[in-house]
Parts: structure tokens; sequence; C-alpha cells
């Protein structure tokens, strides 16, 4: 069984468009058409992302002059040409101490504002590793602990965040008390389902919805208590029992001059996935921007639905791409290399095994899944035979998280760089006709 070709070609064309949709230089650019500069004193640019410096190289554009200064930390790699504003490459998904260097000074940049001037706060996803100021006594090294132990469990990006905002003297709100009386405005690129404000990269100048006693139950749930480190535990533990002011919520008078507004989606990538799949003739269906759960319990789910198209034609009839958006999440039990995308993939491949005409298609719209320099992967019905020529074991790689390894040698890896957004992750099977 040869690789469906045509169904790999479609499937780059498919996810290009939906890079190009969530181009945040075009929304950052129609939401600061609004703005008139000369109304205020100063202009402060700070933010953290994998998106921000393209965010950034919008707002110089848009801004010039009128920018006083400005820092952004944004992950290795994920570069714009600033001329402006300061850019500092940091570690992701797990901060270190240049990310801890960079939002320190952006936090000193948020302080010197005073009343008359503006903040514009850029935030895109991978926000939260990449603004990294852990809250006294709390270390780096004891940070970066709790969230490998955080990660490593298979913890959402909700518990995830809530648990660094409460470890931060900069998350859930706390960027935008430092810059008052100022007037803050945060544009937000959503990597978080459902968007809401106050995940989105931690939510530095949104409201915290969520507490100390919500960070001690997700410690809780993992059976973390006795295995993060002394000082997590405590400050958790003292900040639940009401010994630390928690993070504002939305009666802080530090939000009446601060306006958050979403400016990109998955869903907006989604549904330019689905225009260009109608274009190259496929009847595109859209499962929901709101996947998440267990990767390959995902994977399962969506081969199983592309082998009862393939058979019966239900609940559509090839031509057909189906098509999902959201961020799953993936329990690490070996030692490999690999990310969720990629991981999607292998077990669909596994899923798939021998069906003919169907190719799944899974890619992080950043263009990095995991710690690789992969954006995903993709598989098809001949996957498994081909890797079996080549000495693969696809059960064996999967058990141990290797997927990365896996698709390397058979040329299956989406490999695009950074791609300056990030809305989360794009899925796609694409069924050919019997």
């Amino acid at each position: 069984m040869k690789p469906e070709s045509a169904l790999r070609r479609h499937a780059l064309a498919i996810f290009r468009a939906s890079l190009k949709a969530a181009d945040p230089r075009l929304a950052v650019a129609a939401a600061l058409r609004s703005i008139q500069p000369d109304a205020y004193r100063r202009i402060f640019v700070i933010g953290a992302g994998k998106a921000s410096a393209t965010m950034a190289l919008a707002a110089e554009k848009a801004l010039g002059r009128r920018i006083h200064s400005g820092l952004i930390n944004t992950k290795d790699g994920h570069l714009a040409p600033l001329k402006r504003i300061q850019l500092n490459e940091c570690s992701h998904p797990v901060p270190d101490q240049r990310g801890v260097d960079g939002a320190r000074r952006i936090a000193a940049l948020a302080a010197q504002a005073e009343a008359g001037d503006l903040v514009l706060c850029l935030i895109s996803g991978g926000g939260s590793a990449l603004l990294p100021l852990p809250a006294e006594p709390v270390t780096l090294a004891e940070k970066q602990a709790a969230t490998k132990l955080l990660l490593a469990c298979g913890a959402n990006i909700h518990e995830l965040n809530c648990i660094r905002k409460h470890l931060s003297a900069i998350k859930g709100g706390q960027l935008a008390r430092l810059a008052q009386p100022a007037t803050v405005l945060a544009l937000l690129l959503s990597d978080v389902i459902g968007d809401p404000l106050d995940v989105i990269g931690s939510g530095p100048a949104a409201p915290d919805a969520s507490t100390f006693q919500a960070a001690l139950q997700v410690l809780v749930k993992y059976d973390l208590l006795a295995k993060v480190p002394a000082a997590v535990k405590t400050r958790i533990e003292q900040g639940a029992a009401g010994l630390i002011p928690d993070t504002p919520n939305s009666s802080d008078p530090c939000f009446r001059r601060t306006r958050n507004v979403i400016i990109g989606s998955n869903r907006i990538a989604v549904d330019a996935a689905a225009a260009k799949a109608r274009e190259l003739g496929y009847k595109p269906l859209i499962l929901s921007t709101t996947i998440e759960g267990e990767t390959r319990d995902v994977a399962m789910m969506h081969a199983a639905i592309a082998r009862e198209v393939r058979a019966t034609g239900r609940p559509a009839k090839p031509p057909l791409c189906i098509i999902s958006g959201g961020e799953t999440t993936v329990t690490i039990r070996g030692t490999g290399l690999g990310g969720r995308n990629q991981e999607f993939a292998l077990a669909a491949a596994l899923a798939l095994e021998g069906q003919p005409g169907i190719l799944a298609f899974s890619a992080g719209t950043d263009g990095t899944d995991g710690p690789t320099d992969a954006a995903g992967a993709q598989a098809d019905g001949a996957t498994i035979e081909r890797a079996a020529v080549l000495g693969l074991n696809a059960q064996a790689s999967l058990a141990n998280n290797d997927s990365y390894h896996f698709f390397q040698p058979l040329n299956d890896l989406i490999m695009t760089g950074p791609t300056g957004t990030n809305v989360m992750d794009i899925r796609l099977l694409l069924i050919a006709p019997r």
C-alpha cells in the first residue's frame, strides 16, 4: 500500500490556510485602529508568548515612534525584526532564568507607567511559561519542579495555570495591579479552550477567577502535595488558609482602566481550514473546537469516525475532511520524545492500520509540538506496514511516548518552523471516496 500522497498535499494546504487565518499581525493591526496614540503621554509595550514577537511587530507598525519603550518574552527561535521593542528569548514549556530576568524587567516597565500612559500588553499561547516571576520565597527551580510534575501527570491547561498564577508575582491580574493608574490594553491570542481571559497566558491583566483554594485542590487531585517542593506546598497551603492575599478578582480597582480583548482563536483557524477543504473538493465536517482529554483516546475516537465514513458514508459521504481543534493532554509513561500531535498521529496509525483512503494529520499552530522541532505528524493506513519495514514498532513507540523517533525515519513529521501564531492544535482526517 502506497502512502496517500494526494491526501497529504491537501492536508498540508488546509493546515497552512488555518495558519494564515490566525496571523496575529492582521488581528493586532485591526485592534489598534481604535487607539489614538496621541491621547497618551507615553506608550509601553510588554508581553509574552510564542506569537508575541509577531504581535509586537504589528504594534510597531501601528504605533511607530509613539512607543516609549517595550520588552517581550518569547520562546527561543520565535522572533521578529523589531526596532523599538526589545525581545528576550527564553525557555518553554519549562521556564528558565532568562524568562525570570525578562519578567522582572517587564514588571518594572509596568510599574513605571503613570496616569496618562498606556500599557499595551501582548499575550499569546505559551505566555504563562514565558512570564515566570516566582513569588518569594519560591525559587525558579522549585517552580520548574512543580511545572514538570503537573505536566507529567497530564494536568490540563486550566489546572497548570491555576498553580502558576498562585506561585507568581505577575500573573493572575497582578500585572494590571502593577500598572495602575495607567490605562492597560491587553490583546490576547487565545490558545485555551473557551477563550477564558483569566487562563490565556495565566491572565496577567485579567481578573482571576481561580483561588489559592483551587490551587490546593489541583495538588490534592494529582497526589502532589508530598511531591512538590516544600516552599510550593507551604505557599499554596498558606494562601488557601487566607494567610497570603489572593490574586485580584473582578472587583479589584486595578481593573477600572484595564481592557482585555481576544483578537484570535482556534475557531478562526478551524473555520479557515473548513473553507480550504471545501475549495479542494472535500465536504468539511467540524467536530468541535473544544476537544480535550487523553490524546490517544481522542485519536481512537477520530479514527473510528473515519472508518465509519469510509465503510458506510455515515455521518457524511466522502470525500470528507473531518476537522477538530482544541488541545489534548499526554500522560507521560515512557522516556521517549514527542508531543501531543505526534502521539495523536501514532495512535491514529494503529487504529487505521490497513485502511485505504484515510489520512490522519495533527499539528500545533505554533509550529512546535512538545519539546520537539516538529509541529506534528501524519499517518495513514500504510504507516504501520512502512514502519515495520524499517524495524519500527508502533505499539512500543506509543508505550514509550516516542512518537518523534517513530515518524522521523518515515519522513512523516510536519516541519513548519515557528509560525508566528499560536491558537492550539488543528486535527484533520481526510477521507477519499471508495
